[in-house]
């Protein structure tokens, strides 16, 4: 190089830095972390030399160890059907989330000098945050699901080291699942000029949406320095599609009469339509102006398209019926605890885009935003939920102590904050709220939250998951709502739809039918809340909770009346917590409702679910597997989970019969199968059963055959021999160079042929070499205590998926697994930058 270019690139180099107004940052690395607890921690003379040195996010009690004492609990969980305490050991997971939690941090903010504004945004944590600069208190915020922010400006030093401090605390008995712990979400420095658009300080609507054109309303706030005014300013935006082509451009000179807010409206020719299957975005890019002198560049995300809830029609998006084929999901991403990770929220994206799933509702808190930000560009409805409680308690430190300082505080930044996001479709405002029991506050409390989501996004209904279905309906909590939400008891729905005048109904909370991955009980009979040795339920799926179901005793009110416009069920994934029936029986560390368990790996029920969802594409699953030494002779139920209406089974080549799906099974003739049936009337019009075929060992095959009865499909199952190799599949063999991005490998122990050997339960070790290391594993056991952070553990019904974490340095990564008796399997994957 040149000294003249060199000279050259010096002198230009300033005014680009002078020109960038709006800087924003994550704060990841340096943090200090200590679980101890002490007033002086948040002075910026303290000595935190000695603490942990960690990564935000960072959840702190994820690793452990599981214990019978952590958080257990002693009381009646009436929304179950408790009546009186008892001790629930493991609801919250059985892990060390109670209790305080410091983080410092040492920063330099070179963006930062006089004249200039800070903010420090906090995506959440958990929780009662506390938080310092410089040793001056700058706020507090108690919801640890909910993102927040503080100004910092009278606080940061320019030129100098800064020091941030956090004081999070958990208090026993505040939550019904595995919060997670600390700064478990991002923290941003966002620098800015005296005047800039504030925090989530924009509103962008598509009031007309058609194929030929739409309109955009754009609104964007700005905060001034004293002594100025709007009209002091003016803005340009431009619109931009997913190429970066603009589309449309408006510049505006604010008014004394727009309330602080310029207002922009665009035409867009032809647009492309978000929708789950083309989830195209835009963006709005603006820059605002005093004079000549530009104050800031603000960019707002968005997609074009319509919602609409017709009486008796239905949910409509663009002009077109939509059926919600959702699931509840928790926050939490199993063995990486609370962290908000966007490989492992991507994933799991994909496995329930794949079962033909197009919604999720986030159960029951505020979404992280790396959720809602994929949901948009993968194309994934949300119903995005705020609140589990209200003012009366579910458990004793529960959010029923902040809800009336805090409830519109939170709700206000949740709407703010995802409002301009299309894949939010609705808002939920509560869970089983006990407050719903009361005709005097539940219908009032319903009506002031549901009016705060309208003020702040009239776009959008509201909705909230009811399980108190004559109680709602009778003191008119039901009626308030734009959606009824209605959790479980389908029978309900024809009568509470009669009495409602919205004419709809929406299951926001369905099923919870309980499984194991790879376990099978006998004899195959309905049952509820039916107790295991091994703390384990059947993956027949049959069982299921006191207060719930199956999944087709719902698929048959979605599928045949448009008033019931879908389900979200209870749950996508198996979560940490909640280890229902297994109240007080120890060990049982995390939920069996999951369509996919823990470790991410689908159940048998995920091929049920697409076989329904996911018509277009093949589905041909057989259950159980057929390793049952000692059950020669005995009755073996063989079930079949397709697409396809009919199929014939073989056991080593002897037909068992052709099966038919029974399509004339209605609701009107089909009533629900009590505990204890065998004829699972409802199943046969999605299920193909073989209720009387005998084990013998060897292959079971099924032939699919297609409406016209022609063999279009089949699908052979073997007898496993004994353990003999390690099997290795990631889900991606390439990542990012970046320190956070994941490859989620499936680990399978396979005898000699490579059939999975589903008794196996061999512990399998983990060498990582190269550019990566192993971050954590999962079995999808729930009675499993072993650590998730511990490169080893046992395979669960022949398996468990490894997650293994890229470092900056881009460069070759190879995973190693082994085991005693098995042959080594070794993987590589390739990190780039």
């Amino acid at each position: 190089m040149t000294k003249k270019l060199l000279l050259m690139m010096l002198l230009v180099l300033p005014v680009c830095v002078a020109a960038q107004v709006r800087t924003e940052r994550l704060l990841e690395k340096g943090w200090k972390f200590t679980r101890e607890d002490n007033a002086t921690f948040s002075a910026t003379e303290c000595d935190d030399s000695k603490w942990q040195s960690v990564t935000v996010p960072h959840d702190w009690a994820i690793y452990g160890p599981f214990s019978i004492d952590n958080d257990k609990q002693n009381l009646a969980i009436t929304q179950d059907g408790q009546k009186e305490a008892m001790e629930h050991a493991g609801r919250t997971g059985g892990l060390p989330f109670v209790g305080t939690g410091w983080y410092r941090l040492d920063f330099d903010a070179p963006e930062f000098r006089a004249g200039k504004t800070a903010t420090l945004v906090f995506d959440g944590a958990m929780s009662h945050a506390r938080v310092w600069l410089n040793g001056h208190e700058v706020g507090y915020w108690p919801y640890g699901y909910n993102s927040f922010y503080f100004d910092i400006t009278p606080y940061l030093k320019p030129g100098e080291t800064n020091t941030l401090a956090v004081r999070l605390e958990n208090e026993h008995e505040s939550s019904r699942w595995y919060p997670g712990a600390g700064l478990y979400r991002n923290v941003h420095l966002v620098i800015n000029e005296d005047a800039y658009v504030p925090t989530w300080g924009t509103q962008l609507t598509t009031p007309v949406v058609k194929k030929e054109y739409a309109k955009v309303h754009l609104l964007t706030g700005l905060r001034m320095p004293e002594g100025k005014q709007l009209a002091d300013y003016r803005i340009v935006t431009e619109l931009k599609d997913a190429s970066g082509k603009v589309v449309a451009t408006a510049e505006n000179r604010g008014s004394k009469y727009d309330d602080g807010k310029f207002v922009q409206d665009f035409v867009v020719d032809r647009p492309a339509l978000w929708t789950p299957e083309t989830p195209a975005l835009y963006t709005a890019e603006s820059r605002i102006y005093e004079g000549n002198e530009l104050k800031d560049e603000y960019t707002t995300r968005f997609g074009i398209r319509s919602i609409e809830i017709i009486p008796d029609k239905g949910f409509f998006l663009n002009g077109e019926r939509t059926v919600f084929k959702g699931v509840c999901n928790h926050h939490d991403l199993g063995p990486l605890g609370g962290i908000a990770n966007v490989a492992g929220i991507r994933r799991q994206i994909r496995i329930l885009k794949d079962m033909g799933c197009n919604a999720i509702r986030t159960s029951h808190n505020m979404p992280a935003p790396e959720l809602v930000e994929a949901c948009d560009e993968m194309g994934m409805m949300l119903m995005a939920e705020s609140f589990d409680g209200w003012k009366t308690p579910k458990v004793p430190n529960g959010y029923n102590k902040l809800f009336d300082e805090w409830a519109e505080k939170d709700l206000v930044n949740l709407l703010r904050h995802f409002r301009n996001n299309p894949s939010i479709v609705m808002w939920c405002i509560g869970n089983e709220v006990p407050d719903q029991w009361n005709g005097a506050t539940g219908p009032k409390l319903t009506r002031f939250l549901q009016d705060i989501c309208h003020r702040e996004d009239p776009t959008r209904p509201v909705t909230q998951g009811m399980d108190a279905p004559d109680a709602v309906v009778n003191n008119n909590m039901a009626a308030v709502m734009d959606v009824p939400g209605f959790n479980y008891r389908p029978f309900k729905y024809a009568e509470n739809y009669k009495k409602l005048p919205q004419q709809i109904s929406l299951g926001s909370e369905t099923a919870s039918t309980i499984s194991s991955r790879g376990v099978y009980k006998f004899p195959v009979v309905r049952r509820a809340m039916q107790k295991y040795d091994d703390h384990q339920a059947s993956s027949y799926d049959v069982e299921h909770c006191g207060w719930s179901d199956l999944p087709e005793d719902n698929f048959i009110w979605h599928e045949d009346y448009p008033w019931s416009i879908g389900e979200f069920v209870w749950t996508g994934f198996d979560y940490l917590g909640e280890p229902t029936p297994y109240y007080s029986d120890w060990p049982s560390h995390s939920s069996l409702f999951g369509i996919i368990d823990l470790a991410g790996i689908p159940k048998d029920r995920y091929y049920l679910y697409r076989s329904h969802w996911n018509k277009d594409v093949e589905t041909l699953h057989i259950l159980p597997h057929w390793n049952w030494e000692g059950r020669e002779g005995e009755v073996t139920p063989v079930f079949v989970y397709t697409n396809y209406p009919s199929a014939e089974l073989f056991i080593n080549g002897k037909s068992q019969g052709k099966r038919t799906k029974d399509l004339t099974v209605t609701i009107d003739n089909s009533k629900c199968d009590s505990v204890g049936s065998t004829t699972f009337k409802r199943q046969q019009r999605y299920r193909l059963m073989w209720m009387d075929t005998k084990y013998e060992p060897g292959t079971v095959k099924v032939v699919a055959y297609d409406a016209n009865g022609k063999a279009v499909a089949e699908k052979e199952i073997h007898t496993a021999g004994k353990p003999y190799a390690i099997k290795l599949e990631a889900d991606r063999t390439k990542i990012a160079a970046d320190g956070k991005d994941l490859s989620f490998v499936t680990v399978s122990v396979v005898d000699k042929d490579g059939n999975l050997c589903p008794l196996a339960d061999n512990e399998i070790k983990f060498k990582v070499k190269g550019k990566g290391y192993y971050r954590a594993g999962a079995n999808g056991n729930p009675a499993s205590l072993e650590s998730f952070q511990k490169p080893q553990m046992k395979v669960f019904s022949g398996m468990m998926t490894a997650i293994v974490s890229s470092t900056e340095e881009a460069g070759e990564i190879v995973l190693e697994a082994s085991s005693k008796g098995l042959k080594t399997a070794k993987l590589e994957i390739v990190s780039e930058k």
